[in-house]
């Protein structure tokens, strides 16, 4: 798949502010304009995800090779993409059966029968690193809901989505490069548990 890249600055962000710019386009704003922390280290579900990510060398079952047609896989895979401004870490980047490779991800949390689009964009976004990376095709990415027996769910790919990912990291470069002020989110039951609240108008 090819993907339209973008031009301009030397700024790197990370997995974690897709992640945050998707929750709200204000927390990049306040975090990396304004340098204001949100402390997220007191955030219990924070701290038993890292719990949950220490563990799963230790954990991690072995109905990938059988269910998923995994040849082989490679753990906590530090990846970055210097054309496309973004770096992370992938749980696991499996390659399968049929040539390609995806990206695996684990969750602290229960599985309710839909994928948010902070997980799917986290997948999209490692696919795009993989590909560069590997020189090799990602048509699909796995998430594991430890919360839910570790049930796991196949998030397949389509262009739209990768050109997505690309956009996405553009509005956050614009906002941390330039300065923009975006709108909050349009969702405002996320703004009653804000660590931003009181000074976001």
């Amino acid at each position: 798949m090819s993907i339209d890249t973008m031009t301009g600055g030397d700024t790197i962000i990370n997995i974690s502010d897709v992640l945050e710019y998707l929750f709200c386009p204000r927390f990049i704003y306040f975090m990396h304009c304004l340098d204001i922390p949100q402390h997220e280290e007191s955030r219990f579900k924070v701290l038993k995800g890292r719990e949950v990510h220490e563990q799963k060398r230790i954990t991690n079952p072995e109905y990938l090779r059988k269910k998923l047609g995994v040849v082989r896989k490679e753990l906590n895979v530090f990846i970055a993409s210097k054309k496309n401004h973004i770096k992370g870490i992938v749980d696991e980047v499996l390659f399968l059966d049929d040539g390609t490779a995806a990206p695996f991800e684990y969750k602290f949390a229960e599985f309710k029968d839909k994928i948010y689009q902070t997980y799917k964009f986290q997948l999209v976004l490692h696919a795009i690193m993989i590909q560069e990376n590997y020189n090799i095709n990602v048509k699909k990415g796995f998430i594991c809901f430890t919360r839910s027996n570790n049930r796991i769910e196949e998030v397949n790919f389509t262009e739209k989505d990768l050109k997505r990912g690309i956009e996405i990291i553009n509005e956050i470069l614009d906002i941390i490069d330039k300065g923009f002020y975006p709108g909050k989110t349009k969702n405002k039951n996320k703004c009653l548990d804000c660590c931003y609240s009181n000074i976001c108008m």
